[in-house]
This record gives structure tokens, sequence and C-alpha cells, in this order.
């Protein structure tokens, strides 16, 4: 057998490896280096050694073990082939060697470079969670975890240089809630927060939280004003109450902190309040962390402050993407300070114009409307005024598109650059009254032509960034009643427009590129398109308005549209995609200077990366066929 087959031979055998696609396996096979122990040996110390890669056993034998104070050996085990040794501690343990490990006189091992055991994980959360799962297994049995110091090695891991950034708020000691009922005396309420000695305590009303008040809320909203203290505490109490699942990351609870504007957020299980968490305390641990800088973006006052906080967001990004936070986080943190910045501009903006002559909502639509901002990013917003008198049109009218101007060309001088499709509210077509914008609406679903899908498409993709909630409100109320009525025809159309990006694979499933110049190049923008259209199709189908890809696929997974284990193919290849995306922009601009753009040179990317792609580029495939076959009745197109 020759050298390859036996190391492909060995990966389809040996855990977690056998999970893999076999593209991934092949692409493994000349990564692999052969070691053969010629003597009984030493070749791993706990604590000491440094992990190169990890090990896959082709012959021989692997005694793993701790070593106590006495040198004595504890939790003796035996591995032979099929067995994978060094995952736990190149993830886990800060790249040092968990066990030691004696290997036995002639055994024969085959490694895989820790760099790119890395990408592995990156690209396979099964993979990954393979070692994670262990780990915690391991941690149950009383003699391993008495050696193995955790969880503080965690926060030096690979994964997690910071644990904000990957642990489950599930893992983390959130604090109990400490309640009273609202007609408590505001005396009585403080009582209880110092016998608890707590610094916050919740206030429900008929069993449900619906606010709560800390030593501040007692300096501000009783000391200060001289309250009475036999007054309920319901009266001078804080809110909004805000919640988050147990399920989430603790970065994602920072980020709703901010987003919401509230100091404590309730943690939620199973239908429950379980504990709460508090931004101060989130914070502290930060040090010099991502979200003191999205703080700073809040403080930044003119365009030039703001213009140097966007040009320093790839530097954010790439500190992020370096410890292997996930893409969907590094979306939202982008997402959170392009809208930081825009609500700025906006406020600056009412601020000199004067106060608007109508209620108004500014929205933002496109991947901007999706929560999905790369760093190459452009102008996508539009605005909806409130209908009024015929004798205010024009005022009004003449408001918002001098408004919607003046926004757009301060936000070009921070670096958001005109759309150049005009999807813009300084575009007079996207800046109207509610009733136009209805019938805009109106008009693409039931005049199926090709610029309509797209306007459809774009438009969809929409939330309100500033103004007005209830305008958005009654917009998607009146969309979703036209979305009942019977129009296959407008559905099949919306698919067939979905339809219109092809994953970028060739007949004999190589990746097809574009030349530039002398250079082969993927459009990494072109190959992620089809998973968002063919999610936007579905969630149409369903009236399902979030406007997050990702958020969209678990809501689909909810009604049963897709499994489970859809939604994890679907989710994975699009975060993929995303952070590669995201990862060669941040490089264009930090390393090489020049502007972001979409394009990746082929040659840049591992063989790791090259199959991981092109098993995406054939689950996308199998995707796009279910859509032909549901909504077109045509598989040929």
């Amino acid at each position: 057998m020759h050298n390859s087959e036996i190391i492909l031979s060995l990966l389809k055998t040996t855990a977690p490896f056998h999970v893999l696609q076999e593209s991934v396996q092949k692409s493994l096979v000349d990564l692999m280096t052969k070691c053969t122990f010629s003597k009984e040996e030493l070749i791993y110390r706990q604590g000491i050694t440094d992990i190169d890669g990890v090990d896959l056993i082709y012959k021989g034998q692997y005694e793993t073990f701790f070593l106590d104070n006495m040198e004595n050996k504890r939790s003796i085990e035996i591995h032979e082939n099929p067995y994978c040794f060094g995952g736990i501690s190149v993830l886990l343990n800060r790249k040092k060697a968990l066990k030691s490990v004696m290997v036995k006189k002639g055994t024969i091992i085959y490694r895989l470079p820790r760099k790119d055991f890395f990408e592995l994980c990156n690209a396979n959360e099964e993979f990954f969670h393979f070692f994670t799962n262990a780990f915690g297994r391991k941690m149950l049995e009383e003699e391993f975890s008495h050696f193995v110091k955790s969880p503080a090695s965690f926060e030096e891991s690979y994964y997690a240089a910071d644990q904000l950034y990957s642990r489950k708020i599930d893992n983390i000691i959130y604090k109990d809630i400490v309640s009273t009922d609202y007609n408590t005396p505001i005396y009585e309420a403080a009582k209880i927060m110092s016998s608890n000695k707590v610094s916050c305590i919740f206030i429900t009303d008929r069993d449900e939280i619906v606010g709560y008040a800390t030593d501040i809320t007692l300096r501000d909203n009783v000391i200060a004003k001289q309250i009475q203290v036999d007054q309920a505490i319901g009266t001078v109490m804080d809110n909004p109450i805000v919640s988050i699942s147990n399920q989430a990351i603790l970065y994602e609870a920072v980020l709703m902190m901010f987003r919401t504007k509230t100091k404590y957020l309730l943690v939620e299980k199973d239908g429950e309040y379980v504990g709460f968490l508090s931004r101060n305390r989130l914070l502290s641990e930060q040090g010099q962390s991502p979200l003191v800088f999205i703080q700073s973006v809040k403080l930044a006052e003119s365009l030039t402050e703001l213009k140097d906080k966007w040009d320093n967001v790839p530097k954010i990004i790439n500190q992020l993407l370096g410890r292997g936070v996930n893409a969907a986080v590094a979306n939202q943190v982008i997402t959170m300070i392009a809208d930081t910045i825009a609500i700025k501009v906006i406020e600056k903006t009412i601020h000199n114009m004067g106060p608007p002559p109508a209620k108004f909502v500014f929205m933002v639509t496109g991947s901007e409307g999706r929560k999905e901002q790369t760093l190459k990013t452009d102008q996508d917003n539009a605005i909806i005024y409130e209908d009024k008198a015929n004798e205010q049109r024009e005022y009004v009218r003449d408001y918002f598109l001098k408004f919607a101007n003046q926004v757009s060309d301060d936000l070009n001088k921070i670096g958001f650059v005109y759309c150049t499709g005009g999807y813009m509210a300084s575009n007079p077509a996207w800046t109207h009254s509610l009733s136009h914008w209805k019938n805009n609406y109106k008009s693409w679903i039931e005049d199926t032509i090709p610029e309509n899908a797209i306007k459809f498409s774009t438009f969809f993709d929409c939330r309100r960034l500033y103004g007005d909630q209830g305008i958005i409100d009654e917009l998607k109320s009146f969309l979703n009643h036209e979305l009942q009525k019977p129009n296959e025809r407008f559905f099949s159309f919306i698919a067939k427009n979905a339809l219109q990006y092809e994953p970028p694979l060739t007949f004999f499933n190589a990746i097809k590129t574009q030349t530039i110049g002398t250079s082969e190049f993927l459009n990494i923008k072109k190959a992620m398109n089809p998973i968002v259209d063919l999610v936007r199709v579905y969630a149409l189908k369903n009236r399902i308005y979030e406007e997050n890809t990702g958020v969209r696929l678990k809501k689909l997974v909810e009604i049963g549209v897709f499994t489970q284990s859809q939604y994890e193919e679907l989710s994975q290849s699009y975060y993929y995609l995303m952070a590669l995306r995201l990862k060669n922009q941040a490089n264009e601009i930090i390393t090489t200077k020049s502007e972001p753009d979409n394009y990746i040179p082929i040659d840049s990317l591992t063989k790791i990366e090259k199959a991981t792609l092109k098993e995406i580029f054939k689950t996308i495939s199998n995707f796009q066929l279910g859509i032909k076959f549901k909504f077109t009745n045509n598989l040929l197109g």
C-alpha cells in the first residue's frame, strides 16, 4: 500500500477525522508527516512540551498518564490504532501537552501540523466539538480533573484568548435574581438589597418582572428628588427589561446591552428567568476589548472622529477573527459600529436642519439591513415618512430629500461610499410617504419583471435604523397581508431570481475563477449570494420577517421547513464563507493598503480551504435543486 493510501485509510478510520468529507480527507494527505520511534521514550511531558500537531497512531502504542509530585504515573491509559492524540492539548491547554506520553518502540504515527488542525476546527464544527466534548467527559473523572486546571487555562486557549468570544452564558456564573413586589416600600426594598448584599433588585408585578432598581436608582430617583421612602419601589424603578437565552454567547450579551442601553440582562432558560448579568461586570473583565472601542464610537462627535473610528474597524475585525470568533459575531460588531456612526450623522443633521415636519423612519436595506455588513460597504438606505395633508406634502418631501442628501454626503466622507445602484435615500425614488411605499411593494409583487425582483429582495431585507418603529411595523403588516394572497407566479419569479447565481464549481468539481490581470480570483460575494437568496425565498414563503440570514434559518428550523442537520449545513457554510471574505478584506486594508473587495486570490487559499469550499458549493447546489423543485416545478432551471 502506498504511503498516501495508508494515510487516507487512517483518516477514514480515526475519530474525528472520519466525519470529514472525502475531498477534505484527501487534502490532508500531503500535509501529514510520518514519525517512527526506534526506542521507548517519553515524547510528551504534561504542561511542559509544546504540541506541534496532532498524532494519529498507525502502528504501536501510546501510554498516556499524569505524573504526580512523586513522579508516579497516574490515570494511565494505553492507546493503539485508531487514536488521535493532542487535539485537546492544542485547543484547551495553551498548546502544551495535557498528559505525558511514553511511546512504545517501533511505533509509527502520522502527524498533522497544528496550523492545519486549527483550520479543520474552523471549517467543521462537528470535528471541533469532538475534542471539547471529550474534554468535558474527562473532566467528570475525579483523577483527571484533579490534575487539570480548568477553566482558567481555557482563557489562554486557541479558541478563546478571551472567553467572552466563545463561552455560552450557561457555562458561566451569573447572579441570582433578588426580587420584590412593585408595591414594596422603597425602604423595605433597600433592606432586601442590603441583606442579600446586591446592588440590583428586580421589581415584579403579578409575578412578572417589570423593572429593576439599583444603588444608583435610589441615589438619583429617591434621595436626589427627596422622595418619601414609604412610597412603592415600582414608582422609581428603571427599565426596560431585556432578556437573552442561556445558550447565547457572552459577546452577544454585551452587544445586546449596548444596543438596548440596558445595564442588566436577564438570563432565560426553558421559558424562565434563572439569573442576570451586569454590563459593568462583563466590561470590567475585558481590558482592551472591541466593546471598549464601540463605546468610544458612541462618544465621537465630528465627522473626522467618526471617519477615524471607521478606519480602525478592520483592525478590530482582524483581532476577532484571529481569536477564532465566529463570523456571525464579527458581522454584528461591524453592524453595531456602522449603525452607531450612521445614527450620529442623522442626529447631527436633524440638529442642523431643525426638527422633522413629520414622523419618519430611516431604514437600512441589503446586507446592512440583514446585519451582515463587511468591510467593503456602500450605502443601502431609504426613508419612509407619514402621509400628510395635500398642502403639507411638498414641504415635507423637500425637507426629507435635503435631509437624505446631507446624511448621504456625510456618510460618504466617513467611508460609507455612495451606492452605485442608487439604492439610497438621497435618490428621490427611495424617499417617499408610507402610502407610496405600500404601492411600491404591491407593484413589485404583482408586476413580475426582473428589475422588480431585485428591488423587492433589496427592500424586503430592511430594518429600522432611526425614527418611528410604528411606520415600519405598518409597512410589514401590509406586506404580510399581500403575501397571503394567491401569488404563485410571484414566488416562482423570486425563486428564479434566487437561482441566478450558481455555486462556482465546474463540471469536474474544480473551483471556477475569474482572471484579473495575470491572476485567478474567486468572487466570494457571488459564492455567498445563493445562500442569502434561497433563505430569503423560504422566509418570504413562510412570512418570516427577521432580517438576518442566520436568524431566518433558525426560524425556518423552528417551523419545520428545515431540519436541524440542514440548518447546520447552511449556517456553517455561510459563516465559513463570511470569515474568508472578512479575513481577505481586512488583509487588503491592513497589509496591502488597498481598497477592500470581494475577490480572493485562488493561490492564497490552502488545500484544506479549497477542499472545504468545494464541499460547501456542493451543499449549496443541493439546496438550489430543492428550490427549483418546490417553487418553479422545473428541475432543469
